[in-house]
């Protein structure tokens, strides 16, 4: 009788001890420090037993459609880079600051398989910086990410450089970088117009100074004939 008193007593002091650890602060969750080993043991193994589990009902299309890696580099180059980095390319100021840092998807290429692939990217992972990609964008536009994804552990800078030149107009977000290749041309485009319209400006007033310096000048010439002496 008394080992079950034992363990219920067990077991409301470590439930005290556990939430007196979280109300106290103690822990430091800034983003600028790494995990402990157990948290992170905890987290990493948790994150990947659930990946594994979820991605059994996914259904992989064909991927080995060259097209659908064209259109993959880029959704990737738009959607991916900046945290994860790509061949030749480290990752930006946003995915430099993430903890844990968002992996080498080189790496998860060979690691994980297509279906775990386009769960993560579709459903992305809590508390890591990783969105969820199906909030907008559909199938359709993240398998072609995964099919690229595919191809990273045989890819080095030049290659991804080749892939992202042979892709021009393909992809869910090529006509984005269409658009901003537009912006930056009338942006260009209005400033030197701009730039003319002040030199004309300033050639106009500088004409119109010259003018009033050259015309003659007019004196009042004083008639003493008229006065009175």
């Amino acid at each position: 009788m008394k080992t079950p008193r034992v363990i219920f007593v067990f077991v409301i002091i470590a439930i005290v001890a556990i939430v007196g650890f979280v109300y106290s602060g103690f822990y430091d969750v800034s983003a600028s420090s790494p995990h402990n080993g157990m948290v992170n043991w905890l987290l990493s193994t948790m994150a990947r037993a659930s990946i594994e589990r979820h991605a059994k009902g996914v259904e992989v299309p064909g991927l080995g459609d060259e097209a659908l890696a064209l259109a993959g580099v880029n959704d990737f180059d738009s959607m991916c880079k900046g945290c994860h980095g790509a061949p030749g390319h480290d990752p930006e100021a946003i995915g430099q600051g993430l903890n844990p840092p968002a992996p080498d998807l080189a790496v998860s290429a060979a690691d994980m398989t297509p279906a775990e692939l386009f769960w993560v990217t579709k459903n992305g992972i809590r508390m890591t910086g990783m969105p969820a990609w199906g909030a907008t964008h559909d199938d359709d536009a993240i398998w072609p990410v995964v099919a690229l994804v595919q191809k990273l552990p045989d890819l080095d800078a030049a290659g991804y450089q080749a892939l992202l030149a042979d892709a021009e107009g393909f992809g869910h977000h090529a006509d984005n970088a269409a658009d901003d290749g537009h912006a930056h041309a009338s942006a260009d485009h209005a400033s030197n117009d701009a730039d003319h319209d002040l030199e004309e400006s300033d050639g106009h007033q500088h004409d119109e100074s010259e003018q009033r310096d050259d015309s003659p000048q007019i004196h009042e010439e004083h008639d003493h004939s008229t006065h009175e002496h």
